[in-house]
């Protein structure tokens, strides 16, 4: 199991969402002696099953995964904390002499594998506190041109429309008293948490007509299941108090159809499959500037699956 110049190998299987990470990843790893670990930002909260087409019980029992129903959702979850887990998880696996298999599609939790994610800046608790009051006091605008200020040769991959992005930049802008570009280039020269392993990465790609077609699916197969009901389960367990939770894609359509008393399931499964669509043309932004160099598997329009034995070009286990 060893990879270049006798390194421990993890595999990555990435991918948009609904293009059928789920079923090769549990295929692959049962072929190969692999559990599973979740590159997934919401597969961590428990109760959170139908809306993040989370694996089913069954699927969990057949091959052991890790990082999944391990935080309430009411608890924010970071990618420092996820690194932590991560390292003891990939340790615990290859202790017991099986292959690493990380599953998922968010980007910079997938990311933890093979570059440095998390610096060293401390931000004092009270410093976030004030930012959050001021989101809610002043709104987004406010803070994107704060940070702009802080930050005048550009802010970099910061998405501007998302909140918590921009409080996370501006707190280590104010913490550190350093620009993000500065602590970018910091950050690029210390190692990884997974530098002393090698990083084989496969990309499951649809065509985006047939992509469009299972999102769709997707999302009527959740509302089917009661993802209405379970929205109404996390709204009374005040999961709205997590914005990275009860903002999601799925969530958030359903919070907002909910409180505006709505009716019509048509009008928002068809809110929740665009939406979708937007975080999947995002995803595939992502995954072409920010993936090392990588093998993509493409599936055709009759939903074949690739070859098992030649997913990681592994030899027969």
């Amino acid at each position: 199991m060893s990879g270049v110049a006798g390194k421990r190998v993890i595999y990555v299987l990435t991918g948009c969402t609904a293009c059928g990470k789920t079923d090769l990843s549990l295929a692959w790893a049962r072929r190969f002696g692999a559990e599973i670990v979740s590159g997934d930002s919401l597969l961590f909260y428990r109760g959170m099953d139908i809306g993040t087409a989370k694996p089913k019980r069954e699927e969990l029992a057949a091959v052991p995964h890790h990082l999944i129903d391990i935080v309430d959702p009411r608890e924010r979850m970071d990618v420092k904390r996820y690194v932590t887990l991560a390292r003891a998880a990939v340790e615990a696996i290859e202790a017991r002499g099986r292959r690493v298999l990380v599953v998922g599609g968010s980007g910079f939790y997938l990311k933890a594998f093979w570059a440095n994610v998390v610096d060293d800046v401390a931000v004092d608790p009270a410093l976030r506190r004030d930012l959050e009051a001021r989101l809610a006091a002043e709104g987004l605008e406010s803070l994107v041109a704060w940070l702009k200020r802080l930050n005048p040769d550009g802010t970099g991959r910061v998405d501007l429309r998302n909140p918590r992005r921009v409080v996370r930049a501006l707190e280590r802008c104010l913490a550190s008293g350093l620009t993000l570009q500065a602590l970018e280039a910091r950050m690029a020269t210390q190692p990884g948490v997974f530098s002393d392993h090698t990083v084989r990465i496969v990309e499951i790609a649809r065509e985006p007509e047939v992509l469009r077609q299972r999102i769709r699916r997707r999302v009527e197969v959740m509302l089917a299941e009661g993802l209405v009901d379970e929205v109404r389960r996390l709204m009374a367990l005040g999961f709205e108090r997590n914005p990275s939770a009860a903002g999601a894609i799925g969530y958030r359509e359903v919070v907002e159809w909910i409180r505006a008393g709505e009716s019509d399931l048509e009008a928002l499964a068809e809110r929740i499959a665009a939406n979708t669509w937007k975080l999947v043309r995002k995803q595939r932004t992502w995954f072409r500037r920010q993936l090392p160099p990588h093998k993509v598997v493409g599936l055709d329009r009759t939903e074949g699956e690739p070859d098992i034995e030649c997913l990681f070009d592994l030899p027969g286990a």
